[in-house]
């Protein structure tokens, strides 16, 4: 066993699972923004990892350049999920210590 860790009780292990089905409840009411071509395009997603918003500046929209437009599109919703990962995953580190529980998120 690790030095300074505790051994996982039945007890403990329950307080703990209820912890993170509160955080898991938490994170996926949270909204993750993120943006590409300099603002042109900008999304919402949700902790639930689901589209809530897009916002194109008019200018951006081009119809001789669609490409561009799906590129940028695909962009920001890409970057804003990675966030919404990256927080879901920091915030249960630090309640499960950097323990794999599978299942979540």
């Amino acid at each position: 066993m690790a030095k300074g860790r505790k051994p996982m009780v039945p007890g403990n292990m329950n307080n703990m699972m209820k912890q993170v089905q509160k955080m898991q409840a938490n994170i996926e009411e949270k909204e993750f923004e993120a943006s590409a071509g300099g603002g042109a395009v900008t999304v919402k997603v949700n902790g639930k990892k689901e589209l809530v918003d897009i916002v194109l500046k008019e200018e951006i929209v081009d119809p001789d350049d669609v490409e561009m437009l799906q590129d940028l599109i695909m962009a920001a919703v890409n970057e804003a999920l990675r966030v919404a990962e990256e927080t879901a995953s920091k915030e249960m580190g630090k309640l499960t210590g950097g323990m794999n529980i599978p299942g979540l998120f």
